[in-house]
């Protein structure tokens, strides 16, 4: 690595934020090179070290290695996920399976194993902290799990299915967002987008001018199947073109196909599985979470998945009967718009009509913000002298109640062509006292950049997504451990959505709505009565929400329960998620899956597989702590303070399910989820 590389040097800028003004693309690869070479190092006088192991000369040297791996890991896939420029893929592509192969080196290297596995035995017999037994427990499994235990030959076919994994995952993600890219609906006339706002013509138009297409509109795909705008266009034709595009991402013949890659990825998972002593890539994933197996997901998404049915047959008749008023027979492009209709005619609400109520910087400053800081006591401030990533990625600076330093967080609101789609938190630096580092954790949306001097007006579904994301960034910056391996939101798949479900409840909580949904023009309050319908409306549309999601978790289950020798069979893509749809009973053309194969990212190119359920299944965790913090005051801090120590700042610390019922005194109940739902017999 050249001397004047940035990654040479440790970190300067407050909590170890990268120096990213001063990393160009060409320092990434030989700091990656130089990071593998360090650990390697590191690992190979673990493993061949003649005194017998301890937590000390195993555990501890094994957390401590690979600072320098770590830290440009975390740099540069910040980057790749945020800002994908040709340069920045084509390194991604070039790491993949060197990441891949470096992991496997060190998770299956016998003499390393052998040394954690006589910890384990011995447990009992050491005298270890609760967070020390629970490492060696964690580091037992993960190893096992990895394929430790298996003989040679099996490891050499293993490391090279991870590493063909790691690529066909690269190369699901880049397909995606150059299809997404390439299929963004072009618009001559404004008259062909009635219906949308000015800011967000003016959001079209701007999309349109980067794109060199002066005078046209431009609207860009959401990385979901369906698109805000569809709630608003009076152009039925409009809508078809909007959804027709966003379905057709990735199944087109051609260098963006990505029906092979994830054929492939779902064949070699399953191999992966086999290999590892697992009948599916769904029993391998789901014995390492909260459900424990295939058969309580299903048991779950099956239970949901016919009263959501019902629920949405009920609400396709009320559009019906409107649509017929203009001659229309409901299809899955129509149903946001009527649903509007339906909500008007019903609640007098229209949802289209709050974003001038929904100022972005009041959202997050006034609502987001205000709310943790009520709950929590913290103090959050913008570091205008800190640059980050992007010109248009902010950093802002938490402290603690008692002024102490806590972290930093940085947000990261608008769309682009080189940002991946959907939303997401990711940590650039993990909390760890071993290592003496402070959180800084990012939060990336894609709402849609207005013209300059236009504000940005944000729908109620990007308020909630603000919302839902910073639950993320507090369980990152909140993480209390010793060991970077349990830091920020390192648990279980299952269990890592829960926090984020739990910080949409003050969206609407009395004391945070009046202090944000304020006019942007007027700085009127959002009036009463709207207050009254939006909380009426609660399970409004839920059968849509919930059978859409259920679809998309079942395709989910479907693609990774096939055996080694069922998923080597030859398979059409459309025909698979069809019979898998039936198979559940969401088999409904208005009601189309959230996410389609070809364009779902978070089980093909995301740490998802097998784990889309996550989602509904922390929401019942989710439902029954926002059930006590209604019945146990809300927004205070004495709340908050128990929800942060006894859940959020344990981090991966402990067992997840034991700290929930440390905190909540008994284990969730499903009831307040049903409820929250409509989904009650």
């Amino acid at each position: 690595m050249a001397a004047d590389n940035p990654f040479l040097r440790p970190p300067t800028l407050p909590f170890g934020l990268p120096a990213y003004a001063s990393i160009d693309t060409d320092h990434y690869l030989p700091a990656f090179a130089e990071g593998f070479a360090r650990q390697r190092e590191e690992v190979e006088r673990i493993a061949t070290s003649a005194d017998a192991p301890t937590f000390e000369n195993t555990m501890l040297a094994l957390e401590k290695s690979g600072e320098l791996l770590g830290r440009v890991a975390s740099a540069f896939y910040t980057i790749a996920s945020a800002d994908a420029t040709g340069a920045v893929q084509e390194i991604e592509e070039a790491l993949a399976p060197r990441m891949s192969a470096h992991h496997d080196a060190i998770e299956l290297d016998v003499r390393l194993f052998d040394r954690v596995r006589t910890l384990h035995d011995r447990l009992d017999d050491l005298d270890l902290s609760a967070e020390q037994r629970y490492l060696v427990e964690r580091r037992f499994r993960e190893m096992s799990r990895a394929g430790a235990g298996l003989g040679e030959k099996d490891k050499t076919r293993l490391t090279a299915v991870n590493e063909r994994l790691a690529v066909l995952t690269t190369t699901f993600e880049k397909n995606l967002l150059s299809d997404t890219n390439a299929l963004a609906v072009v618009f001559d006339t404004a008259v062909e987008l009635d219906g949308l706002n000015a800011g967000q013509l003016s959001a079209a138009s701007q999309a349109a001018s980067d794109r060199g297409l002066d005078g046209r509109f431009v609207v860009t795909l959401p990385l979901f199947t369906g698109h805000p705008y569809l709630a608003a266009l009076t152009n039925r034709e409009s809508r078809r073109r909007i959804l027709d595009a966003s379905r057709l991402r990735g199944r087109r013949p051609g260098a963006h196909d990505n029906r092979p890659v994830l054929l492939e990825i779902v064949r070699l998972r399953a191999e992966r599985a086999a290999l590892l002593g697992f009948a599916s890539h769904a029993a391998y994933v789901t014995a390492d979470e909260t459900a424990g197996s295939p058969a309580a997901v299903h048991d779950l998404l099956r239970r949901l998945a016919s009263p959501a049915a019902r629920n949405a047959q009920l609400e396709r008749k009320k559009l019906r009967a409107i649509a017929a008023a203009d001659g229309v027979e409901v299809e899955a492009h129509d149903w946001a718009f009527y649903t509007e209709k339906v909500r008007q005619a019903e609640y007098d609400l229209d949802t289209a009509a709050l974003r001038p109520w929904f100022e972005a910087e009041r959202v997050l400053q006034d609502g987001v913000f205000f709310a943790a800081e009520k709950l929590y006591g913290i103090t959050i401030s913008e570091r205008h002298d800190l640059a980050a990533y992007h010109p248009e990625a902010r950093v802002f600076e938490v402290t603690n109640p008692d002024g102490s330093a806590l972290g930093l967080f940085i947000l990261d609101l608008y769309t682009r062509d080189t940002k991946r789609g959907g939303a997401w938190m990711n940590s650039i630096v993990v909390q760890s006292a071993l290592r003496g580092t402070s959180p800084v954790v990012v939060n990336n949306l894609n709402v849609n950049r207005p013209a300059s001097g236009q504000p940005t007006l944000l729908s109620l579904d990007e308020v909630t997504t603000l919302f839902h994301e910073f639950g993320h960034a507090l369980h990152g910056l909140f993480a209390t451990v010793t060991y970077p391996s349990f830091g920020g939101t390192a648990v279980f798949r299952d269990f890592v959505e829960f926090p984020s479900q739990v910080n949409e409840m003050w969206i609407f909580w009395p004391e945070v709505l009046a202090n944000y949904a304020r006019h942007h023009e007027t700085g009127e309050a959002l009036p009463s009565a709207v207050v009254v319908k939006l909380a009426a409306t609660e399970a409004f549309n839920q059968g849509f929400a919930t059978s859409e999601y259920l679809a998309a978790s079942w395709i989910d289950q479907a693609w990774h329960s096939l055996s080694a020798a069922e998923s080597s069979r030859e398979i059409d893509v459309a025909e698979f998620e069809e019979t898998a749809l039936a198979d559940i009973g969401l088999d409904d053309p208005t009601v189309p899956p959230r996410y389609s194969s070809t364009y779902f990212a978070h089980i093909f190119s995301g740490g998802y597989s097998a784990g889309y359920y996550s989602y509904i299944w922390s929401e019942v965790l989710d439902a029954d702590t926002v059930e006590w913090f209604r019945e146990s005051g809300g927004l205070t801090r004495e709340n908050g303070d128990r929800f942060r120590d006894r859940l959020l700042g344990v981090g991966g610390s402990k067992d997840p399910l034991e700290a929930y019922r440390d905190f909540r005194g008994r284990t969730a109940q499903i009831a307040p989820l049903l409820k929250r739902r409509g989904l009650e017999d």
